[in-house]
């Protein structure tokens, strides 16, 4: 069990600072510094698409743990990034295509979307800042 413990604070550790790092300097210096704005978005989406896997992993390692009980700010984060992945993402590609999907355009899913992602990004920091990951 110590093993699948100090696996768990390694990944955690990981998919938080890449959870923040995405966010806050990876997908801004894409559209930054990328002229295709449409290669740009596919670049970020791909990178999200990885994120939301990895959160996910965490979280189902954290579920194995006793103690799982106190990782409930990271099955926040789980939760949310799959609803953007599974969820919004379809729409927002309906939405890229036709102009509009479910009644809203492609930048008011983007908005809903970046939104459930900051939501998890502070989801990630409370579990830090309430807890010792011990």
């Amino acid at each position: 069990m110590t093993h699948l413990r100090g696996l768990f604070r390694v990944l955690l550790v990981f998919a938080i600072g890449s959870l923040w790092s995405l966010a806050a300097g990876v997908a801004p210096i894409l559209f930054f510094t990328q002229p295709n704005r449409h290669l740009a978005g596919e670049l970020a989406g791909r990178m999200f698409r990885i994120e939301t896997y990895l959160c996910v992993a965490v979280a189902l390692i954290a579920l194995a743990l006793p103690g799982r009980t106190r990782f409930g700010w990271w099955y926040l984060v789980a939760i949310l990034l799959s609803i953007n992945e599974w969820v919004l993402r379809p729409r927002m590609e309906l939405a890229r295509v036709h102009g509009v999907a479910s009644g809203l355009s492609f930048g008011a899913w983007h908005g809903v979307s970046a939104i459930l992602y900051l939501v998890a990004c502070a989801a990630a920091v409370l579990l830090v800042w309430k807890d010792d990951l011990r």
